[in-house]
């Protein structure tokens, strides 16, 4: 088994992009090349620099790969609120999602922090 499919984070984070990909498939056909095509690669970036950083087997690197999934997390949470603000989503529609995503940022902090005691 490789090192990051048995990381909760990295498998929360995967069915965290089906959620984004559900979400911007609603999106109006003018946001396809715009908002639709930032939040789906800003979901897509996390897990996989999860997976990247497991995959290096050095824990300097892997925390480095953690720091990117944590920019990718606050780039789309941004996404998500322009998408409000442009009256895309609706508060109830984001709000379990920008929960799910806080959720995710917690865990990715979690696991840095445990490396960097390592």
């Amino acid at each position: 088994m490789k090192p990051h499919h048995k990381l909760k984070v990295w498998k929360k984070s995967r069915t965290f992009v089906k959620h984004i990909y559900e979400l911007t498939s609603k999106l109006p056909d003018a946001e396809k090349f715009g908002l639709t095509s930032q939040m789906r690669r800003a979901a897509i970036s996390i897990p996989s620099n999860i997976a990247e950083g497991a995959g290096r087997n050095n824990h300097k690197e892997f925390i480095h790969f953690l720091r990117i999934s944590q920019g990718s997390i606050a780039e789309l949470e941004t996404q998500i609120l322009i998408g409000q603000d442009l009256g895309h989503f609706k508060n109830t529609t984001i709000q379990a999602l920008l929960d799910e995503l806080d959720e995710i940022s917690k865990m990715v902090i979690g696991l840095q922090k445990s490396l960097r005691e390592k």
